[in-house]
């Protein structure tokens, strides 16, 4: 369905993008994931023909991008960051509009428009000026805009920035009803939505691709091991110096205090030992006041920050 070949964009002397390769096969759901500046957002520029590449070959459903940009970009519906709406026009208008400028039918375009309202559940505020409804229905007015053609292809640019917990829930929920319909490309800084949502990630860091591969894959590659999450009140930070009399740790790393004056620890252990009982032992020798003690599993973002750290301690090398 996608096909970036050798991809590469510079702005002079900088390269924002660095041969980069990847496919994406129709139905799938990809999370594109990386630090502020790697060159996501400069990728999905580029594939949705917004920018061109300096180098290489983005190929859309069959069409090359810059070839043939119509049929390319006719079968895609792009949701920009950042929400960029006519504040003064009706969700309706605004929809309709959508519809204007990806050509519908005339005689398609009522029922295309009313659907994809239902689709996204802008019926009850279709009427109103997008000015006066929530952030979280201007999210849904950017993404039905998106979808009034049925595009093959959906391009989501950090969907669920600046929502509140609920909000986040519902748009989440909205692009998993969407997983088999469509093609989709989803950017986020949430890593554990994208880990909910998407098969497969890709991760860039610099302009190069650190990693391609399914969530749990990436978390099972990078897992160095049982990982505790430790929370104490040490106000004297002894608890470093105790996890050295400890067998089987073989990182303890300082995560954050907490307003409540506690300590919050990532304990990093040999994946077959439990040394919860011995670490509860210790502490209460010392008077160490332990909080929280559990174990916990490897997640995205420890996948993510672990991928992204190693290869620049490859290329400071």
């Amino acid at each position: 369905m996608i096909s970036v070949k050798n991809v590469t964009k510079k702005y002079g002397n900088f390269i924002a993008v660095d041969s980069i390769n990847f496919q994406i096969e129709e139905g799938e759901i990809i999370g594109l994931l990386g630090p502020n500046g790697a060159g996501k957002s400069t990728t999905m520029n580029m594939i949705t023909g917004y920018i061109e590449p300096s180098e290489g070959e983005i190929i859309i459903g069959g069409y090359d991008i810059l070839k043939n940009p119509n049929k390319a970009k006719a079968q895609i519906g792009y949701m920009p960051e950042g929400v960029p709406l006519y504040q003064d026009l009706t969700v309706k208008e605004f929809v309709s509009y959508m519809a204007d400028l990806k050509k519908v039918k005339k005689a398609e375009k009522k029922a295309k428009v009313q659907e994809v309202l239902e689709k996204t559940n802008l019926i009850e505020v279709s009427n109103k000026l997008i000015k006066n409804i929530s952030r979280g229905y201007k999210q849904r007015v950017s993404l039905a805009g998106a979808l009034v053609t049925n595009p093959k292809i959906l391009i989501l640019d950090e969907p669920t920035v600046g929502l509140d917990p609920k909000q986040i829930t519902e748009i989440r929920e909205l692009i998993k009803s969407l997983e088999g319909k469509h093609t989709i490309i989803l950017s986020s800084h949430i890593l554990s939505e994208v880990s909910q949502i998407c098969k497969k990630v890709i991760i860039i860091n610099k302009g190069k691709i650190v990693a391609i591969d399914t969530p749990q894959n990436l978390e099972n590659k990078t897992n160095q091991g049982s990982i505790i999450k430790l929370i104490v009140e040490d106000p004297n930070s002894k608890i470093k110096e105790l996890a050295k009399t400890i067998n089987g740790i073989k990182q303890i790393d300082f995560v954050e205090d907490n307003e409540d004056g506690t300590k919050e620890y990532k304990i990093i252990c040999d994946e077959k030992t439990d040394i919860r009982r011995e670490i509860f032992s210790k502490c209460a020798k010392e008077q160490i006041t332990i909080f929280e003690l559990k174990k916990s599993e490897a997640t995205l973002e420890d996948a993510f920050m672990k991928l992204i750290e190693s290869k620049e301690e490859e290329e400071k090398n």
